[in-house]
Formats: structure tokens, C-alpha cells, sequence
């Protein structure tokens, strides 16, 4: 089995914490979003440890899109684009949670529960690097996903 198709204990874990959120009316997507922004806060805790400083935001983004999503995702975000003032796109053409899941209708509709923990994830490294921010995901055609990232400033 090469690399590419290899399910690692990682995403079993997603798959079922997604299929416990579609089914259970306490599991919903605050509460995954939650659960990822407290993996993220911790694993981001663990990669910068040592990693370098960030001159601005824009160089944290790209710590996130490369080494951060790298070692989730076992690769970097396709597209990285900002308007400059706060907000940033992260593009992933083939988003690993979303590669497995069919186009059906039933699944598009239950795709923010797909993406939710990633969305924590995110929140939850850049509040640990000092960045308070929103993000939220779009998801037009399976398996691509777009998250946007939304600074929050004082």
C-alpha cells in the first residue's frame, strides 16, 4: 500500500468522531471544532517548539500551510492567498478527510461536520502562535475544501 492511500490512525479517528456527529445530537460540529482546537493548540505547541520566529502573519500562514498542515496531512496546501488585511484562503485540492467521501448529495450536506475539526485545528495553532481568529471552510466540489482564515483584531 503506498503512502497516498494508507488510512493512519489519525484519520480513523476523524471518520469516527464524524459518524458519531451524524448520527448523536450531543457530538455536533461546536463540540468537533472544539476537540480540534485543542489538538491544534497542543500539536502546533510541539512543531514551533524549536521551528523559527515569524516576522509577520503572512510567515506564520505559511508555517501553517507547510509544516504545520505537513504534519497532519502528509502535505502542504495547494493555495495560499491574502487580501492583505487579515484575511487568507488556504486551498487543499484534495482534502485527506474529504478524498473518501462520496458526491452524493447526503454527504455535500454533511460535509461541515468533515471539516469542522480541521477548522479547530487551525483556530487552535494560531491562537497558540498569538493569532485570534475565525475560520470557517467552503466546500464547492468534493474533495477540494477551501478554509478561510479571518484575523481578529483588537
Amino acid at each position: 500500500m503506498n503512502a497516498g492511500s494508507e488510512i493512519v490512525p489519525f484519520e480513523l479517528l476523524h471518520l469516527e468522531l464524524v459518524a458519531q456527529a451524524l448520527n448523536d445530537t450531543y457530538l455536533d460540529i461546536e463540540k468537533l471544532e472544539s476537540i480540534g482546537y485543542s489538538a491544534g493548540y497542543r500539536i502546533v505547541e510541539k512543531l514551533a517548539r524549536e521551528g523559527p520566529k515569524f516576522k509577520d502573519e503572512l510567515d506564520l500562514l505559511k508555517f501553517i500551510c507547510k509544516d504545520f498542515w505537513g504534519a497532519i496531512f502528509r502535505k502542504q496546501i495547494d493555495n495560499l492567498r491574502t487580501n492583505h488585511q487579515g484575511v487568507y484562503v488556504l486551498q487543499d485540492n484534495s482534502f485527506r478527510f474529504l478524498n473518501r467521501v462520496s458526491g452524493d448529495r447526503q454527504y455535500l450536506e454533511a460535509s461541515p461536520k468533515f471539516v469542522s475539526l480541521t477548522c479547530g485545528l487551525v483556530r487552535g495553532s494560531l491562537a497558540n502562535l498569538g493569532v485570534s481568529a475565525v475560520v470557517t471552510a467552503e466546500i464547492t466540489s468534493l474533495p477540494a475544501c477551501k478554509f478561510q482564515v479571518q484575523v481578529q483584531r483588537a
